[in-house]
């Protein structure tokens, strides 16, 4: 596979209060998108968990899977998550992803949003074995979706928003997750499946 950063241009840095966001339009070409999309689509193990919302169980609004290095377990909303070892494609991925963002990830929770009524409600990623300040690094394949981002108690600073398309990658670092939450919300137009891939990296048991 030819290096994602043939076509990446330097990061646009955005630094609102509180947070630390880098974003890359594209990283990789159309054409290595489509094929990383195809595999990731057809050989994942995809499967529809059961998360626990104020009290309620539910199904999640999309398809996931949590992958990582031995013992990098995931908790969140109830829902206990134990790696499936690495896939080469997503492998590979990471390798790039880590050459780009100059940070190291040892796990990747994957979500496949089927259609535009498949969502990701507003959160934090601020799990315990995330540590204090974690970086999330969020690479998007196939469709255009919007991700938002709000402070969580200020109301005088303007929410944020990404068109994320296929190739793009951001990046959420410093006290991001402490005082922001962000979502993908649903859209009521036709829009094509997406994948995204939010790497990451956990305490080890």
């Amino acid at each position: 596979m030819n290096t994602f950063t043939s076509v990446a241009a330097p990061a646009e840095i955005y630094t609102p209060p509180d947070a630390h966001l880098l974003f890359w339009p594209q990283i990789a070409p159309e054409s290595m998108c489509q094929q990383l999309y195809s595999k990731l689509y057809s050989t994942l193990p995809w499967q529809q968990d059961q998360i626990t919302i104020y009290g309620k169980t539910l199904p999640v609004p999309r398809l996931q899977v949590w992958m990582g290095d031995p013992g990098a377990h995931y908790q969140y909303s109830g829902l206990a998550l134990s790696p499936h070892p690495w896939n080469q494609t997503v492998a590979t991925i990471k390798r790039q992803i880590e050459k780009i963002s100059d940070h190291q990830f040892n796990s990747v929770l994957i979500n496949l949003y089927r259609s535009g009524q498949d969502s990701n409600g507003w959160h934090s990623d601020n799990e315990p074995e995330l540590g204090e300040n974690p970086v999330i690094a969020s690479f998007s394949l196939g469709a255009t979706r919007r991700f938002r981002l709000r402070h969580k108690y200020r109301k005088d600073i303007l929410p944020y928003t990404f068109d994320l398309i296929s190739g793009s990658l951001l990046l959420m670092s410093g006290a991001t997750q402490k005082y922001w939450q962000h979502c993908l919300t649903k859209t009521a137009r036709p829009v094509e499946p997406r994948i995204n891939l939010t790497f990451r990296k956990v305490a080890t048991t």
